[in-house]
């Protein structure tokens, strides 16, 4: 991909104020695409688009309000026009609880987030991209989304559902020119599994991480190029896939 490869396209990525979000917006941008960036941390969120520069709009967003969504559309099309790629990466990783201490609450919450937003992107984005002729949707669950993990009821139901929800959009929106494929990180450098404490509490981590087939954490940067790559018309025969990039961790 060169600097001209998104030229013309507008892009939602919710998510953006960091990690996998951010390093998404940075690359879509620097291969010419439009980008509204959405996050409820204002100021960071910000900041990453005012490094992007004039081709970037931030807008605070909560993602498990379909409010916030029309608002986010409307910001797209009134600033770069119809939207063609969406990138639905916001979400929460709550602390591993058993079964019996989860409250309906917490559970609710996560599903709001992490499933409902999703829903609430592709309805709400889809038409936009139908009005152009067409577009890509990533849809970012987890390893969760395919393998079971222990103590994570609520983050694994809400991933398990993103990946089943991306391939009935797929089935759905394909007569319409849109694609729709979900990307599953594993282990990856963000804020979200660096705990606070410092490199000491990042150190059971890294021993997690060491006996992965890939033996470390993934960068941002790593799970940005496939997003981006799934976005782009190189992708242009792949929809409804689920694309791990979890350094071996699902093997």
């Amino acid at each position: 991909m060169d600097s001209e490869t998104f030229l013309g396209d507008v892009a939602i990525v919710t998510g953006a104020a960091g990690g996998i979000g951010a390093a998404t917006a940075r690359m879509l941008a620097a291969h010419g695409a439009k980008i509204v960036l959405t996050d409820i941390k204002q100021a960071l969120g910000t900041q990453v688009a005012a490094d992007i520069g004039e081709a970037a709009r931030f807008v605070a967003h909560d993602v498990s309000d379909g409010c916030d969504w029309k608002t986010v559309l409307s910001v797209a099309e009134d600033s770069f026009g119809p939207v063609s790629i969406l990138v639905n990466n916001a979400g929460i990783a709550p602390t591993p609880t058993p079964l019996f201490e989860v409250s309906e609450a917490d559970y609710r919450r996560v599903i709001e987030i992490n499933q409902i937003s999703c829903f609430l992107g592709m309805k709400t984005v889809a038409p936009s991209m139908i009005g152009r002729g067409g577009g890509a949707i990533v849809n970012v669950s987890s390893v969760a989304g395919l393998k079971a993990e222990r103590g994570a009821i609520a983050y694994v139901a809400s991933k398990f559902a993103v990946t089943g929800m991306t391939k009935v959009a797929a089935l759905d929106l394909a007569k319409d020119n849109i694609r729709v494929n979900s990307v599953h990180p594993g282990l990856v450098d963000t804020p979200m599994v660096r705990p606070e404490g410092g490199a000491a509490a990042f150190e059971p981590i890294l021993q997690f991480a060491s006996g992965l087939p890939i033996p470390r954490p993934g960068s941002p940067a790593e799970i940005a190029n496939l997003i981006v790559f799934l976005a782009s018309k190189s992708a242009s025969f792949l929809t409804g896939g689920s694309y791990a990039a979890d350094g071996g961790w699902t093997l």
